[in-house]
């Protein structure tokens, strides 16, 4: 099958040296930010009503709440009609928050989409991201002292955010090898981590006289060949080791095979029924700590142990959130695509840039280029001055647009050369 780069020719503009699918690839990153920020966010209403959210975006007034002040956060809809024009800074995203607007908070201010509100909510969890700053450095973002280029990353426990060569590690991977991040003090406070995750690759297994190296999720849905980086999926039986077949080989520390995953379909799974602890299990194996945050790949939350023991310690160290699925960004972004469910601007442009000539995408380059200097230039007396830029205000920009664009064809094509 074709690939999309084939379907649309990257017709090349000789002012902007830029392509049609430059140009998309360009808005389909902005608008993927924009889904992680906004996704399941309501811009419309106050979200207090709605009580403690599983996942919000929100922002920390300094207008209202200067840093020397305790902290307070708002919704997103709050942050357009009852803080425009405000320092505000933006939060990301924070897991189970109630609206701040209009309580005891703000003083000064009263909410104008959901006035009555309690005076504190008292389930609110705050940290430093709500003064302005981050990372164990304790530096705003983007810091103007600092002239190194790197990039934040969010621990998914504390939801702090950090500066990738703060997190004791010497070599971070690629996003395409992780979805979420834990940072090391995260790891420290809840040490039990170590066990589930993938830096334990390489415990020694020992059966008679032979030990080999495995991965501790090897009975866990998939075991990892450290030689050639090759995947294979974990069967119901157990997997033979190294120079053994399978009816020789022996069970872990003489436990039993746990690869029974948790039911998908409601019912309780064998592992769950039964009481077997996993965690108990892989901390039989040899697992590497380190003083380092902790990187994980997708689906990394459902191998953590549901038995009674696991679940007391998950709401004693207050994690219990890990073990929703909702609680990712990832479930977060999903939401707001199935709420919207609308085409991505990236899809809807190469569809119509496939269906061009040449001339049609030539001409479409230069409107954009005309549209980008144009709209940056309006938008930036916003930034100036501080200002949400509001739905009626993009499209006056575009009105006007429309009518300069009217004015100058007004005086038809001029066919003669004089």
């Amino acid at each position: 099958m074709a690939s999309e780069e084939n379907l649309a020719p990257e017709e090349k503009s000789a002012d902007s040296g830029i392509s049609m699918v430059d140009v998309l690839e360009e808005e389909k990153q902005l608008e993927d930010d924009a889904n992680a920020v906004l996704g399941d966010s309501d811009d419309k209403n106050c979200t207090y009503p709605r009580g403690y959210l599983q996942r919000q975006a929100l922002y920390a007034c300094q207008t209202c709440r200067p840093q020397c002040e305790q902290p307070a956060g708002i919704c997103l809809a709050c942050s357009y009609e009852c803080h425009e024009g405000h320092d505000l800074i933006e939060l990301y995203t924070k897991r189970s928050f109630c609206c701040d607007c209009g309580n005891s908070k703000f003083p000064n201010l009263k909410c104008k989409l959901s006035p009555v509100k309690d005076a504190v909510n008292s389930k609110n969890r705050y940290n430093q991201n709500f003064h302005g700053v981050y990372c164990t450095c304790a530096r705003p973002y983007p810091d103007p002292d600092d002239d190194v280029e790197d990039e934040m990353i969010q621990c998914v426990v504390c939801e702090d955010w950090y500066h990738g060569r703060h997190l004791g590690m010497a070599d971070l991977p690629s996003h395409s090898n992780f979805e979420e991040m834990i940072c090391r003090l995260c790891m420290e406070k809840h040490g039990f981590l170590w066990a589930y995750h993938v830096s334990s690759l390489g415990t020694v297994v020992s059966g008679g006289d032979e030990s080999a190296n495995i991965d501790v999720d090897s009975c866990h849905g998939q075991t990892s060949d450290r030689t050639n980086g090759n995947m294979q999926q974990c069967s119901n039986s157990e997997q033979a080791l190294p120079g053994e077949s399978p009816e020789k080989q022996k069970p872990i520390n003489g436990s039993q095979s746990s690869c029974t995953e948790p039911s998908t379909d409601g019912s309780q799974s064998s592992l769950e029924s039964s009481e077997i602890c996993r965690l108990s299990e892989l901390r039989k194996r040899e697992i590497n700590t380190e003083k380092s945050g902790a990187f994980w790949s997708s689906g990394w939350r459902k191998k953590l142990c549901k038995c009674g023991k696991c679940m007391t310690m998950y709401r004693e160290e207050g994690v219990v959130f890990l073990l929703e699925e909702g609680d990712t960004v990832h479930a977060y972004e999903e939401r707001g695509k199935a709420r919207h469910n609308t085409e991505s601007q990236y899809d809807q442009g190469m569809r119509a840039l496939s269906s061009m000539d040449r001339i049609q995408q030539v001409e479409v380059i230069h409107g954009y280029v005309d549209l980008k200097s144009e709209l940056s230039s309006y938008l930036q007396k916003f930034a100036e001055n501080k200002k949400v830029v509001r739905e009626e205000d993009i499209k006056e920009f575009f009105t006007e647009m429309e009518a300069r664009k009217k004015r100058r064809l007004g005086g038809g094509i001029q066919y003669n050369c004089k």
